[in-house]
């Protein structure tokens, strides 16, 4: 199995990133603050003005190594990697099926659909005794609905449009009930609506800085089994946006991000105090905030889960590679579905 490697977060303003023999080594301020063997790493995530090294890039598009540039706040500015290594065949049969993806489409919708139930009912499973009974029979009820969606998307639904419409029903139950699974004592925690570009309160605040790190984990295992990340078949072709990414991450969204954006919130590891309210009205997580955060995914990832199709353990931070790898399978003719991520 491939094996877990590092991705570096670098978020102080002003830090140098240089190449040092087989190392990366940051900087601040001239004074050395880590060292990193370039054998043990996977990519390199910037946030803000960050100094990088051209003998760095060099030899991280040569290694494979990807860098990708945020600005302050999360938000993509650009990429650099080497010469892209993907197979022309995969490709071309990648292209051929985006026009008539249906059975993929549906196997993305059903991951998503069910991971979300699971995040509902683990939570109904590890506070129920303290849920208020109103509250607890509504977290049951929205399971109970979306149940049936996912009936509908497995035995119903015949086209795409129709699993995006059953896809964004159970999104909107899932978001309705979102308020009863936070239990942190701060009002400003509280949830409303989904709010993006910019995010209006703290939890969107969170779970958009998050999905920006999947986002950025799942191109790469497009890219790193051969898959054009831009071509997708649940999401729109549309140019500039990773839709094949895009794709890959809403099965994983539930039980990588919004478990952990709620698990911090709820353990009282971020308070009011780690965001901040822009004059624009955007709320961002403050600079020690994000590094808790960051610490946080990478300790996430390390986790293991048993992978429902493989039969094996994988730690998450895996889960984006093996899931494009049965994708370029199906594509190729080894399998004959592409089978979702299920957790649990």
């Amino acid at each position: 199995m491939k094996k877990l490697l590092n991705t570096i977060y670098v978020t102080t303003e002003g830090a140098a990133l240089k190449k040092d023999g087989e190392n990366l080594v940051a900087e601040i301020e001239g004074a050395e603050k880590k060292r990193v063997p370039l054998h043990m790493l996977a990519s390199v995530v910037t946030f803000g003005p960050i100094l990088i090294s051209p003998a760095l890039i060099g030899i991280c598009a040569e290694r494979g190594i990807t860098i990708v540039l945020l600005d302050r706040i999360g938000r993509f500015q650009a990429r650099i990697e080497g010469p892209v290594s993907g197979n022309v065949l995969l490709r071309r049969a990648q292209y051929r099926v985006a026009d008539s993806a249906e059975d993929i489409v549906r196997s993305i919708v059903m991951g998503k659909i069910a991971n979300q139930r699971a995040v509902i009912r683990r939570s109904l499973r590890d506070y129920g005794s303290e849920i208020d009974p109103l509250i607890r029979a509504a977290l049951e009820t929205t399971t109970e609905r979306m149940a049936l969606i996912l009936r509908r998307v497995q035995l119903a639904d015949t086209t795409v449009d129709q699993m995006r419409g059953s896809e964004g029903e159970a999104a909107t139950l899932y978001f309705a009930i979102f308020d009863y699974l936070i239990r942190a004592p701060d009002p400003e925690l509280r949830w409303t609506k989904r709010s993006r570009r910019p995010p209006l309160d703290a939890m969107n605040a969170l779970l958009s800085f998050l999905y920006t790190l999947l986002t950025h984990d799942c191109r790469s295992a497009c890219e790193a089994v051969g898959l054009d990340p831009a071509v997708g078949f649940l999401h729109r072709d549309r140019p500039g946006r990773p839709s094949l990414a895009l794709d890959l991450m809403e099965e994983l969204r539930p039980p990588l991000v919004d478990r952990l954006a709620l698990s911090l919130v709820n353990r009282r590891q971020l308070r009011a105090r780690d965001f901040q309210q822009m004059e624009t009205g955007a709320v961002l997580l403050t600079d020690d905030a994000r590094k808790l955060v960051l610490t946080a995914w990478q300790e996430r990832k390390k986790e293991e889960r048993l992978h429902p199709f493989l039969a094996e353990k994988a730690p998450f931070g895996l889960v984006p590679y093996l899931q494009a790898q049965m994708l370029a399978r199906h594509l190729r003719g080894d399998i004959d579905a592409y089978p979702p991520w299920f957790w649990s």
